[in-house]
């Protein structure tokens, strides 16, 4: 019964050793968030808004900001 638990122990921590190592090789890396992979006729982008317009992307945001997460606007 011992040798049983020692073989079984032994196996599954001989197990654990196979694990491939896991490289980021291949991945390309992703565009800024203002780029928008979409495009400017999406239906997820805001109306007048287009792609590539870092300092409008960055009016939105704060506008969408103050509009929705604001506490002290929201409860007026």
């Amino acid at each position: 019964m011992m040798r049983l638990v020692l073989i079984s122990a032994a196996a599954l921590g001989l197990a654990a050793c196979g694990d491939k190592p896991q490289t980021a090789a291949g991945v390309k890396s992703d565009a800024a968030a203002f780029q928008s992979v979409t495009g400017a006729g999406s239906a997820y982008n805001a109306p007048g808004w287009k792609a590539g317009d870092k300092a409008a992307w960055e009016e939105q945001l704060k506008t969408r900001t103050q509009a929705g997460q604001n506490e002290y606007n929201r409860v007026k």
